[in-house]
This record gives structure tokens, C-alpha cells and sequence, in this order.
């Protein structure tokens, strides 16, 4: 549905973007992340038509948004970060001046109720939208993002500001719109992306410096695996006996205990699996083993650890997905 190919912004001697490419298919519901500053919401403005690009190239489900911008933009529905409301219309009012504003050709009041109901705002229809609270306000320019039936749908901190309750729905309605759109979400709340996208993108400095399955990046980063395993034996001995498996990097004691069983945290090298070879390292010298799980690394780790290496030069680009 996107092709990025190797798009640039450039300001004077600056690059708000440098150089960067991805693609997203049908159906995927990716975040998009990064520091402030980092280049994400220039790379968002350029992908909506607000802005134009320096080099490279950008394709709308084939349609170059330079080349055919009218056709593009309507493949796309935007939420920015401060939807522009009118706040003297009603709901209903809004809702048919986008329907115009946006040359929609669906049945209007069909297609309009079927948003309303969508996004919950079937009850409020008639309020003028300055009585409305945060949360629906929210879920206006969610609607309005959404007439025209778009492919694409762009969302810029959809839930800033908003009450737990209020971000909870929020993201429930995102799950269901990633059904039949192709959903890009751009947040500062990590624990957004965990729990909403599939694939995360992260940008520093104008740069991708990871593109992730969700699930994969917060597993590991390019530094290898971590298990904790909970083991009754001599500490010394167990250092050495699971520190001489092939593959394992360090095992450290945490301290923790577990009855008459330590803690260990052990390391591996990408890509291996070191956890049957522990466990029968432990069987030969009749150890018994209480516990052994993987640690997992939150995205926020990930995500700081990420932009901490690409700040000093020293970024290995993740891209597996």
C-alpha cells in the first residue's frame, strides 16, 4: 500500500529526513517512532501530501504523491496531533462539511452513520463539538479521518491528553480499523505500540534505525538472548559449568532466591537457544533446576538503548521483518 524509496527533506545544509525507504502492505497497523526532532512527523507530512520532498520517491497504493496528489490523498485518512475542529458545528454538521470538503462520492448520510457508530458518536451527533469532551473530540477527528472509506489511515498521538479509559477505547477502535486499513500509528507512549502494531519503525536523526515485527523487537535487540534461571547448587560451580556451553555469553547471579535455589542471569548470542543445553548441563550434575524463562526487554528499553547507539555512531540497522 506504501512505497518510501529513498526520500529525503532537506532544510538549507539540513536533513529533516535522510535518505530513508520501507514499505507497508495491506491490512499492517505499524508505528511509527521516534525522539522529538527525530524526523517522524516530516516523514508523516510528506506521506499526507502536506509536504513536499527533497528526493526519493513516495507511492500511494501505486500512485506517486507527487505526480498525482489529488488521486494519492484520497487513499489516506490523517488524524494530526491537534485535530482541526470546528467547534461551533454539531458533530453531524462537521461530519457532512468533510463529506464535501473531501469530494466524497459514497451515499452520504449511510456512509456518515456508519462512521458515527464506528467511533461511538451515534449519541453526540447533535452536540455542538466545543461541549464535547477531550476523549470525543478525539473520536470526531478519528470520524473524520475516515470519510471517503480511505485505504490508509495516519494517526499523529491519537491519544494525548486522554483518560485511561479514553486511551483503552481508543486503541480497541484502532485493533478494529487495522481489519480493513492499512493503519500507521506515530506515539511517544511506547507501551501504545506494544499493545496496538504489528511492526515498529524506528527513526533517529532523519534515519531508520529499526524496523521490527513488534514481537521480535522486543524480544531482543542485536545483542542476543537473556534467560533467568533459578538453580540449587553451588554458585562458583554453576558459573563455570553453564558459562562453558557453546553460545552462552555470561551468567551473572542476581542475588534473588528462590528456597535454596539462586538466581542467574544468562546471556546468549543471537539466534541461539541455549536453554536445552542448560538444562541437561544441570540433569548431568543432578542440579535441580526450579525455573528457567526468558527476560523480556519492554520496547521502552529497546527503543532507548536504539536511540542511545544511533546518537554515538555505533548502530547495527535491525531489519528482519
Amino acid at each position: 500500500m506504501i512505497k518510501v524509496d529513498h526520500l529525503m527533506k532537506r532544510y538549507g545544509s539540513n536533513y529533516a529526513v535522510n535518505d530513508i525507504s520501507f514499505e507497508i502492505g495491506k491490512g499492517e497497523i505499524v508505528g511509527l517512532l521516534g525522539p522529538n526532532g527525530a524526523g517522524k512527523s516530516t516523514t508523516m507530512n510528506i506521506l499526507t501530501g502536506f509536504l513536499s520532498m527533497s528526493g526519493g520517491t513516495v507511492l500511494i497504493d501505486g500512485v506517486n504523491i507527487l505526480e498525482n496528489p489529488m488521486e494519492a490523498k484520497k487513499k489516506i485518512g490523517f488524524l494530526p496531533e491537534q485535530p482541526p475542529l470546528y467547534q461551533d458545528m454539531t458533530v453531524e454538521e462537521f461530519m457532512h462539511f468533510v463529506y464535501e470538503l473531501k469530494g466524497c462520492t459514497l451515499p452520504e448520510a449511510e456512509h456518515i452513520d456508519g462512521i458515527l457508530a464506528t467511533v461511538k458518536l451515534t449519541d453526540v451527533k447533535k452536540r455542538l463539538i466545543r461541549n464535547l469532551s477531550k476523549g470525543y473530540r478525539q473520536r470526531v477527528g478519528i470520524a473524520q479521518a475516515l470519510v471517503g472509506n480511505p485505504e490508509i489511515i495516519i494517526f499523529d498521538e491519537p491519544t494525548v491528553g486522554l483518560d485511561p479509559k479514553q486511551i483503552l477505547e481508543v486503541r480497541n477502535l484502532l485493533r478494529s480499523l487495522a481489519k480493513e486499513h492499512t493503519v500507521i500509528l506515530s506515539t511517544h507512549i511506547l507501551q501504545e505500540v506494544q499493545s496496538v502494531c504489528e511492526r515498529v519503525i524506528i527513526i533517529n536523526h532523519g534515519k531508520i534505525i529499526a524496523d521490527e515485527k513488534t514481537e521480535d523487537i522486543t524480544r531482543t535487540i542485536e545483542d542476543g538472548y537473556q534467560y533467568q534461571a533459578k538453580i540449587a547448587a553451588p554458585s562458583g560451580e554453576v558459573i563455570k559449568a553453564l558459562g562453558a556451553i557453546a553460545g552462552v555469553k555470561s551468567v551473572i547471579p542476581t542475588g534473588e532466591r528462590d528456597g535454596d535455589a539462586a538466581a542467574y542471569l544468562i546471556e546468549s548470542e543471537r539466534g541461539i537457544d541455549i536453554r536445552k543445553p542448560v538444562f541437561f548441563v544441570c540433569a548431568e550434575n543432578k542440579w535441580p533446576m526450579i525455573g528457567l524463562m526468558p527476560v523480556s526487554t519492554d520496547l521502552e528499553s529497546v527503543f532507548i538503548r536504539l536511540v542511545d547507539k544511533s546518537d554515538g555512531g555505533n548502530l547495527k540497522v535491525l531489519k528482519k521483518h
